[in-house]
């Protein structure tokens, strides 16, 4: 079992039928994070922002990318404090830390601070990516969990791992046990993380796990150290 990992969830997997948040699924996600803390595992959140909008997708129009990319930040922001009270709902202790000034609520990212969170099993949801624009919240949740210590990177996506192609799209697709850092980087049909934050990851030698959210205690799983999903290392 790892002691300390960083879970990376995007903010797609959080909305509802007509965008924003579903707190149905909140709820049932705050229950199996509860689940796998339970076990004294110490978790950190990287939530993304994208139920609400991309800043990359959104800019134009006369709107610059980096203030899209703020206003992408302040999406995760909203994330982040909704997962952060159902969790309390389920008897999980959890902070929400920013990387922008947003002191009214959540606390500013700072590491120490973070660390004797977790070190009493509070979970850590950082919001805000890394505070500035151009930088996805992948890149964010690599740079959080060398930050932090982290023995793992547990990326939840809506799939079962990495595929060779768009599982999606093609019924041939072949899922991945294994990969490479450097197979995952130079592979322009894996798409499933930023190759900004595959490539940090490479090179500070901290593992990637990549696996199917939606499954009941597929997060217990992964903290337990179990064969799930695609791993990167």
């Amino acid at each position: 079992m790892y002691k300390r990992v960083l879970l990376k969830i995007s903010g797609e997997q959080l909305a509802g039928r007509e965008g924003g948040i579903d707190p149905e699924f909140v709820a049932w996600l705050a229950g199996e994070i509860q689940k796998a803390t339970a076990t004294g595992v110490q978790m950190a959140i990287v939530v993304g922002g994208g139920n609400f909008l991309r800043g990359a997708t959104f800019a134009g129009h006369g709107i610059e990318r980096p203030t899209a990319d703020y206003m992408g930040m302040l999406a995760t922001v909203m994330n982040g404090l909704a997962l952060m009270d159902m969790l309390e709902h389920h008897g999980q202790t959890t902070r929400v830390q920013t990387n922008i000034h947003i002191h009214q609520v959540a606390e500013p990212f700072i590491r120490r601070r973070a660390v004797r969170h977790l070190e009493k099993n509070r979970v850590v949801i950082v919001a805000g990516g890394l505070g500035k624009p151009y930088l996805t919240t992948d890149t964010a949740a690599a740079s959080v969990a060398l930050e932090l210590d982290c023995d793992v990177i547990l990326k939840a996506t809506k799939v079962d791992g990495i595929y060779d192609k768009d599982p999606a799209k093609h019924d041939d697709a072949v899922r991945y046990d294994k990969l490479s850092y450097q197979e995952a980087v130079s592979n322009p049909d894996i798409s499933v993380m930023d190759k900004a934050a595959i490539g940090l990851a490479m090179e500070q030698g901290i593992p990637l796990i990549v696996f199917d959210l939606h499954q009941d205690d597929n997060i217990l799983r992964a903290v337990s150290g179990e064969d799930i999903g695609t791993s990167v290392s």
